[in-house]
């Protein structure tokens, strides 16, 4: 089963081999990471899950970026790019802003939300399909304005 733990567990090899000790850090976090989550889980953990880690992982060192930006810190915040860079590069393909547009559209339509307080259908529906492929954050701000500006 080509998964992606397999693939990271690879990567960990080469880049132990290729003695590229920034890129190797990275992801032995990352394994540190889901090996922590199996634990307290006790569980095998799925593509999926593995990409909602990542996620979470990415808006983590976004969020450490600004701060070190933030505060004049250019060392910090090459660190952190560089995490972000190498995190990134397991997630699927981004989706376009138009392939956004559409999975909402038709988030609303299956769970026929009509307003505000409908979105927490809308999203339900969303997450798994765009998890890791969009920042949700901007996913749920433009559902939020399609779901007010909607005629009631």
């Amino acid at each position: 089963m080509g998964s992606l733990k397999a693939r990271l567990q690879e990567e960990v090899k080469a880049a132990m081999r290729a003695k590229d000790k920034a890129r190797l850090g990275v992801l032995r976090m990352i394994m540190a990471t889901l090996k922590q989550f199996e634990v307290d889980t006790r569980e095998s953990l799925e593509d999926a899950q593995i990409i909602a880690l990542l996620d979470k992982m990415m808006k983590q060192r976004r969020e450490a970026l600004e701060q070190y930006e933030a505060a004049g810190r250019e060392d910090l915040a090459e660190k952190e790019r560089f995490e972000l860079d190498v995190i990134q590069s397991y997630m699927p393909t981004p989706l376009s802003e138009a392939e956004i547009e559409q999975l909402i559209k038709e988030a609303i339509a299956q769970s026929q939300a009509v307003t505000i307080k409908d979105m927490g259908k809308v999203m339900g529906i969303l997450k798994p399909r765009i998890q890791g492929r969009a920042d949700m954050a901007v996913v749920s701000a433009k559902v939020k304005s399609q779901l007010t500006t909607a005629p009631s």
